[in-house]
């Protein structure tokens, strides 16, 4: 997805002192989603291009028919409903970048997004929340290679912080700030604050697993001293100087819930923060002090981990059989 088209083909009739400031405008509009929202809407839409390509139908600008089309196409090709809805905010995304009209408001299309979430149910996949038991079982089982440091360091602080994926691989060293409480570790960016408010969250010691002795092994092993702290290390041990991809931490994950005999397909990088969550729910703690962690904005997000925490305490059925 590019800067919309109104300011880029400014450029070619501004005069040149504009010019600097025009590009940086460019830029400052492309920053309006966050890195990983504009993959995603990337991904939708060049998947809608090729379908409309091979229909031999117009992609941008959209007729509401072709769109409504598409979507029923993506529907019988067992897409879920979740997956359309992000494909339509592309979709509509494209168009207001290109300063056309958005097919996507057209009652047609609403109706049958509306219908397919009906038909085939509109309830999320929900993966296995990482809970502490989980956790501990995991890094116990973990090899004691500098990979396996590496593994052990990113599960605990993942888990620890309630870390989305995206924030966990963002950290830098300059970001952790060690104490004899625990860590203090300053969130730059994060799914809920584009604006780069920033946020910083204690990570308490643990006393089976801790976060803050793996973090500190694993950055002495690797000898990291500056920069990004979770890195690919190599089959003969050599540790990159890029950081760790997002999808690095759910595959992560996935081989650490397999180790131990656990169903890998259930687990993902989101497990590491449902898995706090669900854990401190379980464990009495408040929803404010939850908060204070996952920097959750809504009380009612926080429901949802809550009510699986205490799903059968002082059940209403309890003892009636």
């Amino acid at each position: 997805m590019t800067a919309p088209l109104a300011i880029q083909n400014a450029s070619s009739s501004v005069s040149v002192t504009l010019a600097p400031d025009l590009a940086a405008a460019v830029n400052y509009a492309k920053a309006e989603k966050a890195p990983a929202t504009r993959k995603a809407y990337g991904t939708d839409f060049r998947l809608f291009k090729e379908w409309c390509d091979g229909k031999g139908a117009q992609s941008l600008p959209a007729a509401p028919e072709t769109v409504a089309a598409f979507l029923a196409a993506e529907a019988d090709a067992g897409v879920r409903p979740s997956t359309l809805g992000r494909r339509v905010a592309a979709i509509r995304y494209a168009h207001k970048l290109a300063s056309l009209a958005t097919p996507t408001d057209a009652e047609g299309v609403k109706a049958t997004l509306r219908g397919i979430r009906r038909s085939v149910g509109a309830a999320k996949v929900r993966k296995a929340p990482a809970v502490a038991e989980r956790i501990k079982a995991m890094v116990t089982a973990s090899p004691n290679t500098l990979a396996g440091k590496r593994d052990r360091a990113l599960i605990l602080l993942g888990f620890a912080g309630a870390f989305r994926r995206s924030e966990l691989v963002a950290l830098d060293v300059a970001d952790i700030e060690e104490s004899e409480a625990g860590l203090r570790v300053t969130i730059r960016q994060s799914k809920t604050d584009q604006d780069r408010e920033g946020a910083t969250i204690a990570i308490a010691r643990g006393m089976f697993a801790c976060p803050v002795r793996a973090l500190r092994a694993w950055l002495d092993a690797a000898g990291i001293e500056s920069g990004a702290l979770f890195r690919s290390v190599n089959k003969a041990g050599v540790v990159a100087s890029a950081r760790l991809t997002d999808r690095s931490v759910a595959s992560i994950v996935k081989a650490m819930a397999g180790s131990v005999g656990l169903d890998a397909s259930t687990f993902s990088g989101h497990s590491l923060r449902s898995g706090f969550l669900t854990s401190a729910a379980s464990n009495g703690a408040s929803i404010l002090k939850m908060m204070d962690v996952s920097r959750h904005r809504a009380v009612d997000s926080l429901r949802g981990y809550v009510r699986d925490a205490e799903l059968f305490k002082d059940h209403a059925g309890a003892g009636l059989l």
